[in-house]
């Protein structure tokens, strides 16, 4: 490779945002359904053991109430195996700890096992891309569970309870499919068209950008949605709509208004209870989406990316060698301070832990400022959370919606509400002096985040450069293949429409791969003139295969190489 074809990113002293990590941003526009699903989850539960005067077992049934923050951007046939995977995942993490617990007052030895857990969630949240909330709720449940008090003979019992809580967060989660089954597709097609729109409207390289993500996602949520079904086909319909005029070259400024209004309301009927668009003419008749249904067969189940993900050369592990050390580092530090149940250190350290240096550094920023701000809250309802037990139930049932209705704005928000619900969980098992509570925490929060900060920055991730490398090659294949399919003459819409899915997620995990690498501070240098040219190639090539008319589509193609 030439030297014309790679950026040079050497070790340098960097400027550090500090303002613009603290900004907030629109609220998602489906907050109201982990907030929501996670407070009816754990009221039944917390009511269940409050009539019957067993307040102080919340913490088991916390942990699975908890798993109902997850799934919530799946289609319902993946979110119910995926939530099912998050229950046993938590219970399998709580036992560990319960039974470390019951076994050794070792502080030393439960921080350790509380940081190799950590790390060990990380990775696996990591490399089966569970989503939002990712690890950070399994480290606080195995975390503080291995600071609780903890006979070997009372663990089945609330591993029992944890499982039975589980099942009614399962049972929330997937309730709504009973209502509306094809919810999360419509929600993901939505997103799609008001992308297309927006570039339609504005075209630009951001607008762009975002429209290719929103459809790229729009297609995994209906290929992991499960048996086609009319709507989803006629969803599908919409995505092709969508995508293809992403590539019109020849669309007019009053005709990008015309189509952006025409998406925008299809996006918008789509995202109601109605029935969905059918706009004519369709680009696609169903039986020319019925390639889909290979795709969706050879995508369900598969455990050839997960394998990859966590093999010796992945990108992942040093970061989950990043969560370790910081981990490990901060309890021991705290412990030493005089904290003794530091693992709201562990805690704050393994939250840090994101794609990069940057984006951790960022992290760090939000989540001093929020659990600072959150234990002052804290402090100021402690007196009213005491004067009766269903006011603490209220309160921090108050405190886990607020958490998810403000975290989407920015994490910092979210930290002030789920800071205090965090505190509270502990008054279930019997009153603890404020100020200790207090300072420990401010303890924690300072020593986990500076400690936990300084273990990324030593530990380098320079295989985030070979993954780049590794999505170059991967775009190649993609495109080569969608040229072989552009010059078949008896290609049909459908393997056309396989080939383009096919370089538009390589297209995605290029841009993915160079973003992650490009936000390490310590990195080899990376081909970046390489992934701008793979990335002007694919898109031209994209552009190609958007096209339906004939024999034009292989000329122009061959023009564009």
């Amino acid at each position: 490779m030439s030297d014309t074809s790679t950026r040079s990113r050497q070790p340098s002293v960097r400027r550090v945002p500090l303002v613009a990590p603290l900004r907030l941003a629109r609220p998602s526009d489906m907050w109201f359904k982990p907030a929501t699903s996670v407070v009816v989850a754990t009221a039944v539960p917390n009511l269940v053991l409050y009539s019957l005067d067993r307040l102080d077992l919340v913490m088991y049934t916390m942990a699975g109430s908890l798993c109902a923050l997850y799934g919530h951007n799946l289609p319902y046939a993946r979110r119910a195996r995926t939530v099912v995977g998050v229950v046993l995942g938590m219970i399998a993490g709580l036992a560990v700890s319960l039974v470390t617990a019951s076994l050794t007052g070792s502080t030393a030895v439960l921080i350790a096992v509380g940081a190799l857990l950590a790390a060990g969630q990380k990775l696996l949240c990591d490399a089966t891309r569970v989503g939002p909330p990712g690890p950070v709720i399994f480290t606080f449940v195995s975390s503080a569970a291995l600071f609780a008090p903890q006979r070997l003979g009372q663990v089945p019992a609330h591993l029992a309870l944890t499982l039975a809580a589980g099942a009614v967060s399962w049972l929330v989660t997937v309730a709504p499919a009973l209502a509306r089954r094809e919810g999360p597709e419509r929600r993901a097609t939505a997103r799609a068209l008001n992308a297309a729109a927006a570039y339609a409207e504005a075209p630009g390289h951001r607008t762009r950008r975002a429209a290719v993500l929103a459809v790229h996602a729009a297609w995994q949520t209906l290929l992991a949605a499960g048996r086609p079904t009319p709507v989803r086909r006629a969803l599908e319909r919409l995505v092709v709509h969508a995508e293809t005029g992403l590539f019109d070259g020849d669309r007019t400024a009053d005709r990008g208004a015309a189509d952006a209004a025409r998406l925008r309301d299809w996006a918008r009927r789509t995202r109601a209870r109605g029935p969905v668009p059918t706009p004519e003419p369709a680009p696609r008749t169903a039986q020319e989406l019925f390639g889909l249904d290979a795709e969706r067969a050879a995508r369900a189940g598969s455990p050839r990316a997960l394998l990859r993900r966590l093999a010796p050369g992945s990108p992942l592990l040093p970061v989950a060698a990043r969560t370790l050390i910081g981990c490990a580092l901060a309890g021991y530090i705290c412990s030493a301070v005089g904290v003794g149940r530091p693992y709201w250190a562990i805690v704050t350290a393994a939250s840090l832990y994101q794609a990069n240096l940057t984006l951790s550094w960022n992290r760090t920023l939000q989540r001093t400022l929020g659990n600072l701000i959150g234990v002052l809250v804290f402090a100021a309802v402690l007196p009213l959370t005491r004067l009766d037990p269903l006011v603490l139930i209220a309160f921090c049932l108050f405190f886990s919606f607020a958490a998810e209705a403000l975290i989407t704005r920015n994490y910092w928000l979210g930290s002030i509400a789920v800071t205090p619900m965090a505190l509270l969980v502990l008054e279930y098992a019997g009153s603890h002096p404020a100020g200790e509570l207090i300072g420990d925490r401010v303890l924690d929060t300072v020593i986990g985040a500076a400690v936990g900060f300084l273990a990324a920055a030593l530990v380098t991730n320079r295989r985030a450069g070979g993954r780049v490398e590794q999505a170059l090659a991967a775009t190649e294949r993609a495109r080569a293949h969608a040229v072989r399919t552009l010059a078949e003459p008896t290609a049909g819409p459908a393997a056309l429409d396989a080939a383009r899915r096919r370089l538009t997620g390589s297209l995605v995990e290029l841009r993915e791969a160079d973003d992650t690498a490009s936000g390490e501070w310590w990195q080899r240098a990376l081909p970046g003139e390489a992934v701008l040219a793979a990335e002007r190639a694919g898109h031209r090539t994209l552009a190609a295969t958007a096209n339906r008319h004939g024999s034009t589509a292989p000329a122009q193609e061959n023009g564009a190489m």
